[in-house]
C-alpha cells in the first residue's frame, strides 16, 4: 500500500494472490453454468431473468480479469502496459457497481411482480433489456473517476493497489466520497431494505391465499438473500474505501498504526467485494425454482443428450456434404 513516507509499507500481495486464486475457479464455473441455465429457461419465466443474466455477465467479467491480478500480486511487477492495467482497474469497479445495480433490479422486480402482478405483466422483457442497457451506461460513466484519479505516471511497473493517487483538496475529496457512497451504496441499500420491509408486511396480511403466501415467501427469500449478500460483500468495502482513500492521499498520515489497520481492513473488504462473483450463483440456486429444476439430474441429462444429438446430426450433415462433393 502507498502510505506516508514515515510509515512502513504493508505488503498484502500474497493475501490478494491467494484470495483471488480461491475465487477464480468456483466463480468461473458458477457464472458460466448460470448463463447456460438462464439461456435455457429465459422463455419460461418473467421473473427478473434478464437482470440475472446481466448480473452473471458482470460477475464473469470480473472473474476473467483475476488471472492478471493474480500474476501481478505473485510477481510484483506489471509487464502488460499502462493501458491494460488501467482497463483492468476500471473494469473491477464497473463490474462491482454493475453487480450492485442488478441486485437492486432483481429485488425491485420481484417486489413489483409480487405486489402489482398485473401492472408488472404490462412491462414485458424488453423493459428489462432497456433498464439493463441504461444501467450499464450509468455504471460505466459513473466509474470513470476511479481510473482518472489513479492515472499518474510514476515510471514504475505497478498496477492495482499500488497505483499512485492524484492529489486532491480535502473539500473535493469529501464531496467525491459523499457522492460515491450515497449513489453507489446507501441508495441501493435503502431500496433493497425497503423491498424487504414491504414484502414482510405483505406476509402479515390475513386475506392472502395459500398460493399468494407461497409466492410472497419465495420473493422474500430472494430479496432478503440479495440484501444479505449486499451487506456482506459491499458494506465493508464502502466503509473502508473513504478511509483508504484519505490514507493514500495523505490526509491521514499522523498515526502509522492507524494507517496499517485501514490498509488491512481495505484489503479484506476488497476481497469480500470480489467474493460476490462466487456468491451470486448460490443465490440463483437457492432462491430460484427454475434454476434448481434446470440443474436437476433429469433435466441435465436431457440437455446433454440433446446437445450430443445436435452435434451428431451436424457431423452427419458435414460427412454427407463431403461425400457429395467428392462425387
Amino acid at each position: 500500500m502507498t502510505n506516508s513516507s514515515s510509515c512502513n509499507e504493508t505488503d498484502l500481495k500474497s493475501y490478494y494472490a491467494i484470495t483471488y486464486t480461491v475465487i477464480l475457479v468456483p466463480g468461473l464455473i458458477g457464472n458460466t453454468l448460470a448463463l447456460w441455465v438462464f439461456y435455457g429457461y429465459m422463455k419460461e419465466t418473467k421473473r427478473a431473468v434478464i437482470f440475472m443474466i446481466n448480473l452473471a455477465i458482470a460477475d464473469l467479467s470480473q472473474v476473467l480479469s483475476l488471472p492478471l491480478r493474480i500474476f501481478y500480486y505473485l510477481t510484483g511487477t506489471w509487464e502488460f502496459g499502462k493501458g491494460l492495467c488501467m482497463l483492468c482497474f476500471y473494469l473491477k469497479y464497473v463490474n462491482m457497481y454493475a453487480s450492485i445495480y442488478f441486485l437492486v433490479c432483481i429485488s425491485v422486480r420481484r417486489y413489483l411482480f409480487l405486489m402489482y402482478p398485473f401492472r408488472s405483466s404490462n412491462c414485458r422483457r424488453i423493459c428489462d433489456v432497456y433498464i439493463s442497457i441504461i444501467g450499464w451506461v450509468l455504471v460505466c460513466v459513473g466509474c470513470l473517476p476511479f481510473p482518472l484519479l489513479r492515472f499518474k505516471e510514476d515510471g514504475k511497473n505497478t498496477c492495482f493497489v499500488d497505483l499512485p493517487v492524484q492529489e486532491l483538496d480535502l473539500p473535493i475529496s469529501i464531496m467525491l466520497m459523499t457522492i460515491g457512497e450515497l449513489v453507489g451504496f446507501v441508495t441501493p441499500l435503502f431500496i433493497i431494505l425497503y423491498c424487504s420491509w414491504k414484502t414482510v408486511l405483505s406476509l402479515k396480511e390475513k386475506n392472502s391465499a395459500s398460493h399468494d403466501l407461497g409466492e410472497k415467501k419465495k420473493a422474500l427469500k430472494m430479496i432478503l438473500t440479495c440484501a444479505l449478500v449486499f451487506l456482506i460483500c459491499f458494506a465493508p468495502y464502502h466503509i473502508s474505501f473513504p478511509l483508504d482513500f484519505f490514507v493514500k492521499t495523505k490526509k491521514i498520515k499522523d498515526d502509522c498504526v492507524q494507517q496499517k489497520l485501514i490498509s488491512v481492513f481495505h484489503a479484506v473488504a476488497l476481497c469480500l467485494a470480489s467474493l460476490n462473483s462466487c456468491v451470486d450463483p448460490v443465490i440463483y440456486y437457492f432462491t430460484t425454482d427454475e434454476f434448481r429444476r434446470r440443474l436437476s439430474r433429469q433435466d441435465l441429462q436431457d440437455s446433454i443428450q440433446l446437445s450430443h444429438l445436435s452435434f451428431a446430426r451436424k457431423n452427419s450433415r458435414d460427412v454427407l456434404r463431403e461425400d457429395t462433393t467428392e462425387y
